[in-house]
């Protein structure tokens, strides 16, 4: 005696389903931290020429002769001025090439990077 073929369960209906039975999950957004910023000080000595700062501020960090001349005073006159805010690894890069200028200039112009609170 043959057996009737048997009907395969039908599949759940509503949100969540697709035709093949699967569960399908809801996408839930993902909220990203923006990146911790840092910002790059350039630091005073007796000897790097202020047209130098100006020079490596107006090339390495895009600024217009104005702005470039008002950080250079205030390095000049605080000991310390912000070049600019950048994400770690960029403004890393831009510590090393302000180090990288004023070594093949002669100068010894230093610069570092500080978390921005």
């Amino acid at each position: 005696m043959t057996q009737p073929p048997s009907i395969p369960p039908k599949p759940p209906e509503g949100p969540g389903a697709d035709d093949a039975g699967s569960v399908v999950m809801e996408r839930r957004a993902q909220r990203v931290q923006p990146p911790k910023m840092y910002q790059v000080v350039m630091l005073n000595d007796d000897y790097t020429p202020m047209e130098f700062v100006i020079a490596v501020l107006q090339e390495l960090f895009g600024k217009d002769r104005e702005t470039a001349t008002q950080i250079m005073l205030k390095i000049h006159l605080d000991g310390r001025g912000v070049c600019g805010v950048y994400p770690r690894d960029i403004a890393a890069t831009k510590v090393d090439q302000v180090h990288q200028a004023a070594a093949k200039a002669g100068h010894p112009l230093q610069a570092t990077l500080e978390p921005v609170e």
